[in-house]
């Protein structure tokens, strides 16, 4: 059987998205003007997306929640997209993780609060890649799935198992991180990384994991981010790493080919909140490359989905169907390469 769509696992996550007046000093008050409850995590944002780029293929979803309101709010929604939930997994031992986003309205800027709840127990034992034949395995986020994390005395995690075993089985292989400070990342993520073709990651990632100086007086160090992927894929990553920061990203291929892609010139005021425009990029490069398209369009497919996703405060509220995605780079262009 030829494999055929994309099998989403890891972090399923309920966002509390909280818009406020400001960021208060410690002690102080902000005040929330609204509030919103929507889809979020990589696992489960990258489906909801490619649902909404409306991208024709089979969407099947593999993560634990708890045995909640929240968790059963989280099956209806994926199979009210057509998400296949036969991997979804219901524990009495823990909620389903959520985040309070608290997103500061006149700048967009975000800060999270998590709680990892149900997914810090998400195991091997609950993803089945036998039972369909994905084209594209996805795993999301590595350093905030504890079970997964944890390192053995091989200096091996389960993720890296997990990732390895759906090579092996002809899966194109996808893992993002989360920007979370963790005294073991450099192991944690370096030891999936043989087993990763495709690696995301923003600026933030790409310089804790490597050392390397990703911004310079906060704008793009174009240097800094080739050297970085170039780091990353001589420690294993066996096709593109891709790296990524609000105003432009760099695909880099293990083949030595180097593209960069400005993102979309959104207006200030057609945006609503940035939470989740990265797994909105994501959902569209692995969308281009399930589809064979060659790198450079993956790219416009990613800024022009992280581009929609700005419209909206909630992760998945503002995609669109793929070809109005793209309208937005026609309607409003692409930055300059900031270097």
């Amino acid at each position: 059987m030829e494999r055929n769509g994309i099998l989403s696992a890891g972090n399923f996550i309920i966002d509390a998205v909280k818009i406020i007046d400001g960021w208060p000093q410690q002690e102080a008050l902000a005040d929330i003007d609204n509030e919103s409850y929507a889809n979020g995590g990589g696992a489960y944002n990258l489906l909801i997306d490619l649902a909404k780029l409306q991208a024709g293929i089979p969407l099947y979803a593999a993560g634990l929640l708890g045995a909640d309101a929240f968790g059963d709010r989280v099956l209806l929604d994926l199979q009210q997209h057509g998400i296949d939930i036969r991997q979804m997994h219901q524990t009495v031992d823990a909620a389903t993780s959520y985040t309070d986003v608290m997103t500061v309205g006149h700048n967009g800027k975000r800060t999270f609060f998590h709680q990892r709840g149900a997914n810090a127990l998400l195991a091997a034992k609950h993803i089945d890649l036998k039972l369909q034949q994905p084209r594209i395995f996805y795993l999301a986020y590595l350093m905030l799935l504890n079970g997964l994390d944890t390192i053995d005395a091989a200096g091996r995690t389960g993720a890296s198992y997990l990732l390895q075993e759906a090579q092996q089985a002809g899966c194109i292989t996808a893992t993002d991180l989360v920007s979370v400070s963790h005294p073991q990342c450099r192991q944690i993520v370096g030891a999936s990384l043989p087993f990763t073709d495709v690696l995301f990651l923003n600026e933030y990632e790409g310089s804790q994991l490597t050392g390397v100086q990703t911004l310079q007086d906060e704008q793009i160090n174009a240097k800094g981010f080739e050297e970085a992927a170039t780091h990353l894929l001589q420690q294993g990553v066996q096709r593109w790493v891709v790296l990524h920061h609000p105003h432009a990203a760099l695909a880099a291929g293990a083949d030595g080919s180097r593209y960069w892609h400005a993102s979309v010139n959104m207006p200030a005021e057609k945006i609503a909140g940035c939470v989740g425009a990265g797994d909105a990029f994501a959902a569209g490069i692995l969308y281009g490359l399930h589809k064979n398209q060659p790198m450079p369009a993956c790219l416009t497919w990613g800024v022009c989905a992280a581009a929609a996703s700005l419209q909206h405060p909630t992760s998945s509220d503002g995609v669109m169907p793929l070809q109005a995605c793209l309208q937005l780079g026609e309607q409003f262009g692409f930055r300059p390469l900031p270097f």
